[in-house]
């Protein structure tokens, strides 16, 4: 009996050894099987986090429709010019540095008949063309907003007599002409402004007249007439310039189109929106008195 037990000692040591072994290689596998199942879930998560940045749309704004102006001193036809500012030889183009934004042209008149007396005429013309921008919206809206500014500048004016702001039907989008009187030392000049929006495009016309050494003072209703149609064609001018006119003589669509691939372009209009040619009536009148 003792023989068989010593024979069988080393048999159930091997046993022993064997499951030891096996119990010791479980959380071995289990610590080897957590770590790959962490590592996985760990780079999921990062590339999904890197998938959605990736994926945020940056800022987009429409474009802005007319992406060009005329000629300054071309928006005019020579009858009106001639209509307007009768003695004038040539028109003065004001300075710009980037005349696809904004641009300028004067013209004056003078007709002197000496001790008679003489009548005097001061035209201009300035274009203010909006860019869209991502940070301060829409080409038209910047418009908008200047059109409005322009509005308030004439109908605020140092020493004006009897304003009146009144809207004028079939110019652009938006137009107002503000008229009133300015006494200087050579006359009472009348002074007539027309401020017009069409799409991203401001245009405002100036347009004043006096009767010099005791000539009579011209009329304001015709004035205001003649500076309607001006402004009536120097918004025809930008919308040709950029597209077509329809037959009524309304801006249609431009040829270049509003893209549908909206842009993120920055504004070529100063960020305050004033030209470098004075547009203000006073400015104007100002001009008129040293003519």
């Amino acid at each position: 009996m003792q023989r068989r037990a010593q024979r069988e000692q080393p048999e159930r040591a091997k046993r022993l050894t064997r499951v030891l072994v096996c119990a010791a290689a479980v959380p071995v596998m289990l610590i080897a099987s957590g770590c790959s199942s962490d590592s996985g879930s760990d780079g999921g998560g990062d590339k999904a986090a890197s998938a959605s940045a990736s994926a945020s749309p940056s800022p987009t704004v429409q474009a802005a429709a007319y992406r060009t102006l005329p000629e300054a001193c071309g928006v005019l036809t020579k009858k009106t010019l001639k209509d307007l500012a009768p003695k004038a030889k040539s028109g003065k183009e004001g300075s710009s540095d980037d005349v696809a934004s904004r641009a300028s042209c004067s013209w004056s008149s003078l007709d002197n008949n000496g001790v008679k007396g003489s009548q005097f005429r001061w035209l201009n013309v300035s274009l203010m063309r909006f860019e869209s921008d991502t940070t301060r919206g829409p080409g038209e809206k910047l418009a908008e907003e200047y059109y409005d500014k322009q509005v308030r500048v004439a109908r605020e004016v140092e020493g004006a007599k009897g304003i009146r702001a009144v809207p004028v039907a079939g110019t652009g989008d938006a137009a107002t002409a503000v008229s009133y009187d300015l006494k200087k030392k050579e006359g009472t000049f009348k002074q007539q402004t027309v401020v017009a929006r069409v799409e991203n495009v401001v245009v405002t016309l100036d347009y004043n007249g006096a009767g010099l050494a005791g000539d009579k003072t011209p009329d304001a209703a015709a004035l205001l007439s003649d500076a309607k149609k001006a402004a009536r064609e120097a918004v025809l001018s930008v919308t040709r310039a950029n597209g077509t006119v329809s037959a009524s003589g309304s801006p249609s669509a431009p040829t270049s189109g509003k893209p549908s691939a909206p842009t993120s372009g920055k504004p070529s209009a100063p960020a305050s929106g004033k030209p470098s040619a004075p547009v203000s009536g006073s400015a104007s009148a100002s001009a008129a008195g040293k003519s």
